[in-house]
C-alpha cells in the first residue's frame, strides 16, 4: 500500500469507528456482533445510492452518473481563440 492509501484507509477507519459509537440499525437497535455490523453496512451503501439516485435526477441526471461538465452544456472543451 502506499503512503495516500494507507492515509485514506486509516482516515476511513477511524471515521467508521467515531460512527460506530453512536450507530443504529434501521430497526433501532445498537449494533452488537458481526452480523449487525454487517446490516448497518449494508444500510448504509443502500441509503448512499439512493441519495446518488435521488440527487441525479434532481439535477438531471436520471441513472445517477456522473456528467461530464464539458459536454452538453453548449461549451465544447475547447478554449476560445
Amino acid at each position: 500500500m502506499y503512503t495516500n492509501e494507507r492515509q485514506l484507509a486509516i482516515s476511513l477507519l477511524e471515521g467508521i469507528r467515531e460512527d460506530l459509537t453512536y450507530a443504529r440499525l434501521n430497526n433501532g437497535n445498537r449494533i452488537l456482533d458481526v452480523a449487525d455490523l454487517r446490516q448497518y453496512i449494508y444500510e448504509q451503501i443502500a441509503r448512499i445510492r439512493t441519495n446518488a439516485y435521488f440527487e441525479g435526477a434532481l439535477y438531471g441526471n436520471i441513472d445517477g452518473k456522473e456528467q461530464d461538465i464539458s459536454k452538453g452544456n453548449g461549451h465544447n472543451g475547447k478554449a476560445p481563440i
